[in-house]
């Protein structure tokens, strides 16, 4: 049996390269199972033309001029199951550079090994925006070495908030006010609704004695640190409001100040690289959508494709291009 190629089929693929350009382009949009049954087709088929292209056009990618990465992790089903995601957080180039099972040390020397095979140097990257995790801290000091570290700014308020709720949660049990108060406490003030407003403004009226406002207000003064004027104004800002916190009797405030002094320079480094992983909360929400939509992905590797497929800003093949 003699096989003969032709320029409408990929060799070994069994569909036409119209067909196959038809499914990258659906395959953001959709759960691959439900784009199988529309093309009659069995989804392993269709994850085999996928990766197919992802693996190419990544194979293509140059990130020579990548020295700025933002990394987080998502989950990838229930349970303690995670997928480490890395984007170049530079603006005009911002996408993902790379996606790997687990968040531990060894996904950050992953990261640095498929950007050196990009033509990347780990030595290159000078800033590095991340969650706190000890994990990352290490394998950052370890494959990127050169790195500047700066925590992201919306975990440490994300822990910040933890602390108020704990204070709230604990006073709720002889304060019956304080009950289905929780988000009050948690919002920014421009989100909440008139009601939820007048709400708060009651609750944190002068004559008030809660100690969950409080904790409120320390968490209200320290979002000042994000806008003093120079990197010393904020280090002796943090300083002042961290002597405070120690003295105000709320345990889970001091233990977030703790924290704090636990990773004095990635905070502080804010101020001479004020990075954040913003971009990258985006883009976990396309993430968790995308797997929600598929009801969850039992095989880690295929969710990884499908974050590449999503955000990876690949030129994959489409049929409406010329």
């Amino acid at each position: 049996m003699l096989t003969v190629p032709v320029a409408w089929a990929r060799e070994g693929s069994g569909f036409t390269l119209l067909f196959e350009a038809l499914v990258c382009s659906l395959a953001p949009h959709m759960p691959v199972s439900r784009l199988a049954q529309q093309l009659r087709e069995h989804d392993t088929r269709i994850w085999r033309v996928l990766r197919h292209y992802v693996e190419r056009a990544r194979a293509l990618e140059d990130h020579s001029d990548v020295t700025v990465v933002g990394m987080d992790e998502t989950s990838s089903r229930r349970g303690h199951n995670y997928v480490s995601v890395f984007m170049d957080l530079t603006p005009g180039r911002r996408r993902v550079l790379y996606a790997c099972k687990g968040r531990d040390s060894a996904a950050v020397g992953a990261f640095a090994l498929d950007l050196a095979a990009h033509g990347g140097d780990p030595d290159s990257v000078t800033h590095v925006c991340c969650d706190m995790s000890q994990a990352y801290i290490s394998g950052i000091r370890t494959s990127l070495k050169k790195a500047q570290i700066t925590f992201d700014r919306y975990h440490l308020i994300a822990q910040l908030n933890k602390a108020v709720d704990l204070v709230r949660r604990a006073e709720s049990k002889t304060c019956p006010e304080l009950k289905g108060t929780r988000y009050l406490w948690l919002k920014n003030a421009d989100n909440l609704s008139e009601r939820q407003a007048e709400e708060l403004a009651w609750l944190v009226r002068p004559s008030s004695r809660l100690a969950t406002m409080r904790a409120w207000r320390w968490r209200a003064d320290f979002e000042m640190f994000f806008y003093s004027e120079t990197a010393e104004h904020a280090e002796a800002f943090l300083r002042r409001w961290c002597r405070g916190a120690l003295r105000s009797r709320l345990e889970p405030l001091k233990d977030f100040v703790r924290l704090v002094e636990r990773h004095w320079d990635g905070i502080l480094a804010w101020h001479t690289a004020p990075i954040s992983n913003g971009v990258l909360e985006a883009t976990n929400s396309l993430i968790q959508a995308a797997k929600r939509k598929a009801r969850g992905y039992s095989n880690p590797d295929n969710l990884i494709c499908m974050i590449y497929l999503v955000a990876g800003r690949l030129p994959l093949p489409n049929p409406h291009r010329a």
